[in-house]
């Protein structure tokens, strides 16, 4: 049975230290903190002081709780106050030998069954171990900061930490009210790993020019859910802090992915940090501002953006949608309950009434909800026409093309399509990885193709990916983002690359998660409990791919591979063999998990 501590150790009141020390206070456990000297022992203090009056007037805390929690605090500047704790949190700075000093000094203080908890978000927990007469004793916590707000603690267990101890800190996890998850001693352990890697892939696409900073910012909030974009919330941690983290990971690792990009450095060694100092990626009214001044991507860091702006718009009218599937029902109900004409083409009529059906019942569900009237619903129907004959969307201004992710398919429907349009409209696809290139040149047009990457379910999601070729001409361009912006939508633009924004940072991600429980280093539910939990992602990576489906994932994957040539895009061979057994998550009732 684990144990019930009532009086646990901190030492090192510092940001993180004050936190965790408050947490453990709130929850009934007396306290014993420890600083260097009387100076940061005030500063600790009035940290925590300042944290729980901002509760208090916030009606989270009650004066008499308040009050309670600081009878349970006691705090000076000697270090043999821990020697009666059965457990000690060592929170000291992120230094190596700072922190080895300490546990050495732990360990000759503390009885040998104390246990002595490390609290590091990326050094190696098996060496600071190594360095006591207790290794097993020895465990990593990292709390994720602020550790009285956020939800989450990775517990870091070493090839000879004692099971009891792990299950000791656990229970004390789940008494102050977080979520813990194991892992193994590995840099950057979970959420880091996965995390910095995403965000240092953000931070190359924007170093070649890719996409601007605001456009992958979006791209990410809108098309995963995510609550910040990935340069913004570099800005919020610190581009130094997370510089050091991905050193420190790429150190372990040698994984490319984790090797800091250079854009990276640069911003820190201009002293460029983020939000704290004013300026990172973005510019802000003061440090440690949230408000951002700069509306403007600056030239050193963007890329051009000839064609979002000036360019002159041709007229849409009349939409041709071709395609029977989810994303092309979904598309035509936007355009039309947004005051398009569309004309979809079907392949024979039973699919030319299923699509119809489907765009009924789905306008039916609006009325029902309240999100149209009855007026809308008929408008819109009244704006949507089906035909089985291709030369019916002759007169169109735009087409877009919703059919298999299949290149020769796509090729074959593009030629047919060139020959039928008029001149000078405009045909998109759809796609979400093949190049918009291979496309426009099996048209006679290609400065009249476009990609136009709506996603899926295209009446719920906001986000439109929108990608010129090096053909496309800056009109048609600035016309589709108009339309998608008419169609209440939030266009993106990106270069022609595989994936894009949204699936070039997103699946190399997954992926990454795959590997990380290949190597049985977390299981399923520690992962994605980590990603929700201390990243506030809506879905962790493996209930992810399973409802995306893992042959799409893999497929993605594979895109990604091929064009970049990265190793460490490689598809996870876990990943693989379940696509090879038809485990392909949720439609096939069994993935990562069974359904």
């Amino acid at each position: 049975m684990a144990q019930d501590f009532t009086k646990v150790g901190v030492v090192g009141l510092g940001t993180m230290g004050a936190g965790i020390t408050e947490v453990l206070a709130r929850a009934g456990i007396e306290v014993v903190g420890v600083e260097l000297d009387d100076e940061t022992l005030a500063r600790g203090l009035d940290h925590i002081r300042h944290s729980t009056e901002r509760a208090v007037s916030r009606g989270k805390l009650t004066e008499a709780d308040r009050d309670a929690l600081f009878d349970r605090i006691h705090a000076g500047t000697d270090l043999t106050a821990v020697a009666e704790c059965r457990l000690v949190v060592e929170a000291v700075p992120e230094r190596i030998e700072d922190k080895r000093a300490v546990l050495a000094e732990l360990d000759r203080l503390c009885p040998s069954g104390t246990i002595i908890a490390t609290n590091t978000s990326s050094l190696s927990v098996t060496e600071l171990a190594a360095g006591t007469s207790r290794p097993s004793r020895v465990i990593g916590t990292h709390w994720f900061n602020p550790a009285p707000v956020m939800g989450l603690v990775e517990i870091i267990r070493t090839v000879v930490t004692d099971s009891a101890a792990l299950e000791d800190l656990e229970a004390l996890v789940a008494k102050v009210g977080k979520s813990a998850v194991v892992a193994g001693d590995r840099a950057g352990f979970i959420a880091n790993a996965l995390l910095f890697g995403y965000l240092n892939n953000a931070v190359r696409m924007l170093e070649a020019h890719y996409a601007t900073r605001e456009d992958i910012d979006a791209a990410m909030r809108l098309g995963c859910g995510h609550p910040m974009g990935p340069l913004a919330l570099l800005d919020l941690i610190g581009l130094d802090s997370a510089y050091e983290i991905l050193d420190s990971i790429y150190h372990t690792s040698r994984d490319h992915l984790h090797a800091p990009a250079p854009l990276l450095k640069q911003l820190v060694t201009a002293g460029m940090l983020g939000r704290k100092t004013g300026r990172g990626f973005y510019t802000y009214a003061a440090p440690d501002s949230s408000q951002i001044v700069d509306a403007v991507t600056p030239d050193a860091v963007a890329s051009s953006d000839s064609g979002r702006s000036g360019a002159a718009v041709r007229p849409v009218r009349t939409i041709g949608v071709i395609g029977t599937g989810t994303m092309a029902g979904g598309i035509i109900e936007v355009c039309a309950r947004h005051g398009y004409d569309v004309i979809f083409r079907a392949r024979g009529e039973e699919k030319l009434a299923g699509v119809r059906k489907n765009l009924e019942r789905s306008l039916d569900k609006g009325v029902a909800k309240g999100r149209i009237s009855s007026d809308d619903r008929a408008a819109t129907l009244a704006r949507v026409r089906g035909t089985t004959d291709l030369s019916a969307l002759a007169g169109c201004d735009l087409v877009i093309e919703a059919v298999v992710e299949d290149l020769a398919v796509k090729r074959a429907l593009f030629a047919e399509i060139d020959a039928v349009i008029r001149p000078g409209a405009i045909i998109a696809t759809t796609t979400s990885s093949l190049p918009v290139i291979e496309c426009a040149t099996a048209t006679s047009r290609p400065q009249d193709v476009v990609g136009m990457h709506w996603f899926n379910p295209a009446q719920v999601m906001r986000l439109v990916e929108i990608v010129p070729t090096v053909l496309t001409a800056d009109d048609v361009t600035a016309t589709v983002a108009q339309v998608a912006r008419a169609a209440g939508k939030h266009p993106v633009r990106c270069a022609d690359r595989a994936g894009f924004i949204v699936n070039a940072l997103l699946f190399p991600y997954l992926n990454d998660a795959v590997k990380m429980l290949e190597a049985h280093y977390a299981d399923v539910d520690a992962i994605d409990t980590a990603m929700k939990v201390g990243c506030a992602h809506p879905m962790g990576p493996f209930e992810l791919a399973d409802v995306v489906g893992l042959d799409v994932t893999l497929a993605i994957v594979r895109t990604l591979y091929l064009e970049f040539r990265e190793p460490g895009y490689a598809p996870a061979p876990l990943l693989e063999h379940l696509v090879k057994a038809g485990y392909l998550g949720r439609k096939t009732r069994r993935g990562f998990r069974v359904y």
